[in-house]
């Protein structure tokens, strides 16, 4: 009969749930431990809940000693500004070489994605010395500078999948049309792959949002640093915050990229679809 579930089907819901479930143990934890006071925390089993009682002081003191405020801005600024330039690079570099197919497109094309190969780990320090020597370091534009170039491989790799499931026919009637290179990119391919360019941007958005590694190493001002890094600057020696308001601003912190994903999921599942991830 039409809709009744196959014994298949029931176990592959049940394994579903399942992972759902024990995905979502690292949140409860963490929402169970930042609610505690400080009389609870360490006492009490991690396991356990005691309600949302402190949750609120908690969030408050997060907010205070860590400076989270400038850390929100400046992330915000990262997360919003890195990946859109980084998606209008990447969609130009894939429609230069699908559309416009210039000559040795797939060795540019390589060479783009080839600075994926090295792990920022590596370069840490070279990088170190350059942003110092250039007065980039524990600046903003430093940090923009260096997640937008971090994110144009990726959104390049996938604009260039993307384009190349568009007909050639399009771009050769826009032409005939007399509708120049550029014309034809911004009025006709950027629209047909916006769903593509939304879900690069939520990825490297979040990317950017969690990165821990790159503010420790090139800021040092309260008011450059990423939020994560303020975070973490509350659990050191001279922070002085206890572990469950750490929790608490780690709650905080992590709100932007689920509204963001929940607000943008169907364009994001699509997106995924569309660019053959």
């Amino acid at each position: 009969m039409p809709g009744t579930l196959t014994f298949g089907g029931v176990i592959r819901r049940i394994v579903l749930v399942a992972l759902g479930l024990f995905w979502l143990i690292p949140v409860y934890l963490l929402l169970a431990n930042a609610a505690k006071t400080s009389d609870q925390y360490g006492f009490i089993s991690v396991w356990k809940p005691v309600g949302l009682g402190g949750l609120w002081s908690n969030m408050g003191q997060a907010w205070e000693k860590g400076n989270l405020g400038d850390g929100l801005l400046s992330t915000a600024i990262y997360s919003v500004v890195s990946p859109a330039i980084a998606v209008l690079i990447g969609a130009a570099v894939g429609f230069a070489i699908v559309a416009l197919r210039i000559s040795h497109g797939f060795a540019w094309f390589v060479v783009i994605f080839s600075a994926t190969v090295v792990p920022i780990q590596m370069i840490l320090m070279p990088l170190f010395r350059a942003y110092v020597k250039f007065d980039l370091y524990d600046t903003r534009t430093g940090l923009i500078l260096l997640y937008t170039v971090l994110a144009i491989p990726f959104a390049a790799f996938v604009m260039r999948n993307f384009f190349s499931g568009i007909a050639r026919e399009i771009f050769e009637a826009a032409t005939v049309d007399g509708a120049s290179s550029l014309r034809v990119f911004a009025r006709i391919y950027l629209p047909m792959s916006m769903s593509a360019l939304v879900a690069i941007f939520i990825l490297q958005a979040t990317l950017i949002w969690n990165d821990l590694l790159i503010g420790l190493t090139l800021t040092r001002s309260k008011d450059v640093r990423p939020v994560m890094t303020a975070l973490v600057a509350m659990q050191s020696t001279y922070g002085g915050s206890t572990m469950q308001v750490v929790l608490a601003g780690g709650l905080m912190v992590s709100l932007p990229t689920v509204i963001l994903f929940l607000l943008t999921q169907w364009t994001f599942t699509r997106g995924m679809a569309l660019g053959q991830f």
